[in-house]
């Protein structure tokens, strides 16, 4: 089922800057209204697929999120509109926003777009397809990932600064989200730097119970090519 949310995708959006915690502990500065960016679905991973691939010279950071399978056109929603928002999900996924942290961070001191450090092949790990009814609150539900045996993110979703019918009103009122679409809602405190060798286990739970749909466990390698991370 994970195979057909990346076959159907054409564009992933991700909201950045969504639990303050983790603004804080990226000493950015907390955003006014969502701010969002864009993973190419060609860095989709879906279970079984192999490993996530750290490029030379990358510092890998991990970001657990949850994630919305758009199953309708949504234009300029009205950020009011709740029901309209929850309708136009289809399903849900669990995800891991892998960044190439010293890319972003070079790009950003420069000014430069940072899209390179988003959008390697493999650099979003995803659950298989959580059934809606499985989530009846998508701000109720705990985050988890863990690297080895160490917890490094818990929390909850209730914990967003903007919640998912003001993100699909802004994105939409920029972007037309289409079915298949991929909507990443943002990551709690905790991110940091995995390295080849380490395996990540991702998990949500709704009411204290796992979801069995939702989870990921993935390995870090390291990835061959031409690729190297230089002073831009």
């Amino acid at each position: 089922m994970a195979a057909s949310i990346r076959a159907n995708c054409r564009k992933v959006m991700c909201i950045g800057r969504n639990y303050a915690d983790h603004v804080t502990e990226l000493n950015n500065t907390r955003p006014k209204q969502p701010f969002f960016f864009l993973k190419p679905p060609s860095s989709i991973l879906i279970p079984g697929q192999g490993p996530v691939l750290r490029p030379k010279g990358v510092s890998l950071h991990y970001e657990v999120e949850l994630g919305l399978v758009i199953g309708k056109t949504v234009r300029d929603l009205d950020p009011e509109d709740h029901q309209g928002a929850l309708d136009a999900i289809d399903s849900y996924v669990l995800a891991i926003d892998m960044t190439a942290r010293n890319v972003q961070d070079e790009a950003k001191k420069k000014g430069l777009p940072w899209s390179i450090a988003k959008g390697f092949d493999t650099f979003l790990p995803i659950s298989e397809r959580i059934p809606k009814s499985a989530i009846p609150d998508p701000h109720d539900a705990l985050l988890r990932l863990s690297v080895g045996d160490e917890v490094r993110q818990s929390d909850s979703t209730g914990l967003m600064l903007f919640r998912i019918p003001r993100q699909l009103a802004d994105i939409s009122r920029v972007m037309t989200l289409e079915p298949g679409d991929l909507v990443l809602t943002g990551t709690p405190k905790g991110v940091g730097q995995v390295k080849p060798g380490d395996i990540m286990r991702a998990a949500i739970e709704v009411n204290g119970k796992e979801i069995p749909e939702g989870r990921i466990e993935v390995e870090v390698k390291e990835r061959e090519g031409r690729y190297e991370f230089k002073e831009t």
